[in-house]
């Protein structure tokens, strides 16, 4: 049985819509504090409170229809874990989360009269923000994992929210942690970009956290395939 019942088009104009005002909210919280002070903390805070709260917000209203993935690297882990879907909606789910990621961008540009378009020219290469963004990918793959394979995937509003707060600092990436939304953010040289010549090595570095909070998760809680049920409550039914 589908885990959404939803038609196809109607689950990617969510993930589109879910992952532009992810991006909208991330770019221009990082515009607006940008404006307000020249405090590196407090333009790091407003940044992350506003992230956290837009994506708490978004996976609660958008889940129901399409899990609220809005991000590639969410779409992936489950597919290969759960297979409830197949190629062709996972292309459609990575195609509308990196169309809705730019879309997103150029919104918050133009809201705040800023050309849209303009490219980051923030680089990120170093090796120790490719660790952040390697353990930022890592952490919210084994949040996610973690919540079905323990039977509360309700509190993947709370739970993934703050978790993506909390990677903003404690992180040296900044916690991007999404292909499709750094994407998005090489569109705009403000706080929150990243320069083009960086998002193929941000993008490794997510795919690689992938990889491991999938192989952490499975460690922890079994590499079962076979559903959502929590594998605790079946051994408990049938034991």
């Amino acid at each position: 049985m589908r885990m959404f019942p939803a038609p196809l088009p109607r689950r990617v104009l969510a993930e589109f819509t879910g992952t532009a005002a992810l991006v909208a909210v991330i770019v221009g919280s990082g515009i607006r504090a940008d404006s307000l002070s020249q405090d590196i903390g407090v333009r790091l805070l407003a940044n992350a409170a506003a992230s956290a709260l837009g994506l708490g917000l978004l996976i609660a209203l958008l889940g129901p229809l399409s899990g609220a993935h809005f991000n590639p690297v969410v779409t992936f882990s489950e597919w290969w874990t759960h297979r409830e879907q197949d190629g062709r909606e996972v292309l459609a789910y990575v195609t509308a989360q990196v169309a809705g990621a730019v879309a997103g961008a150029l919104l918050a540009e133009a809201m705040f009269g800023r050309a849209p378009g303009s490219w980051s020219t923030e680089p990120r290469a170093a090796l120790h923000l490719l660790l952040g963004e390697t353990v930022a990918t890592a952490g919210l793959v084994l949040v996610v994992r973690g919540l079905r394979h323990t039977g509360r995937p309700r509190l993947a509003p709370v739970a993934v929210a703050g978790y993506i707060g909390a990677a903003i600092w404690f992180t040296s990436s900044g916690s991007f942690a999404n292909p499709a939304a750094t994407v998005g953010r090489s569109l705009t040289d403000s706080f929150t970009g990243i320069a083009p010549a960086s998002v193929p090595t941000y993008a490794a570095a997510q795919l690689l956290g992938m990889l491991g909070g999938m192989a952490l998760a499975g460690v922890l809680y079994g590499t079962d395939r076979a559903g959502t049920e929590p594998r605790s409550s079946r051994e408990r039914r049938t034991g």
